[in-house]
């Protein structure tokens, strides 16, 4: 079953890297104006949390990216899907490119020695699970019905 012509994509309700940009820049920047406390890391081992963090989530991005590409199926959520993915990194997880934003945004966050920053990644995965995920998830069952179910009930959402 098809969408609309003119509403053929989920409808979130910002793109996902802004929502976690914005919650990581509100919590980095709150937890420098009250003066927080940072995570009490050594400066080499928060460095190498935060670079391996890095490499991770932006690998599974890379990965669960690339395999859309090769789908021919659009990565942005504003943009209508053309082929419904499930291998690969969608074979563990149905939302690599979340997981992978969150693992960096705990990387960024670490990096940036801030716990009010880290502390703000709940609930800026309560937004993205309740207004992109969700939404993804109704539209994703309208477009792909039947293979759509077949593969939610196989695959985790996050792990």
């Amino acid at each position: 079953m098809s969408q609309s012509p003119q509403r053929d994509h989920p409808g979130v309700i910002a793109p996902p890297p802004l929502i976690f940009l914005g919650f990581l820049l509100l919590g980095w920047g709150l937890g420098e104006f009250i003066g927080a406390p940072g995570l009490g890391l050594a400066d080499t081992l928060r460095r190498g949390l935060a670079v391996a963090g890095l490499l991770i989530g932006l690998g599974i991005e890379g990965w669960a990216a690339g395999l859309f590409r090769r789908a021919r199926t659009a990565v942005q959520p504003w943009k209508p899907s053309t082929a419904l993915v499930t291998t690969g990194v969608y074979g563990v997880t149905r939302n690599p490119i979340y997981l992978g934003f969150a693992i960096t945004y705990l990387a960024l966050a670490t990096g940036l020695d801030s716990l009010v920053a880290l502390t703000l990644l709940i609930p800026c995965l309560v937004v993205v699970d309740r207004f992109v995920i969700r939404r993804e998830e109704r539209y994703l069952q309208a477009r792909f019905g039947a293979d759509y179910d077949r593969y939610r009930k196989k695959v985790r959402r996050w792990l």
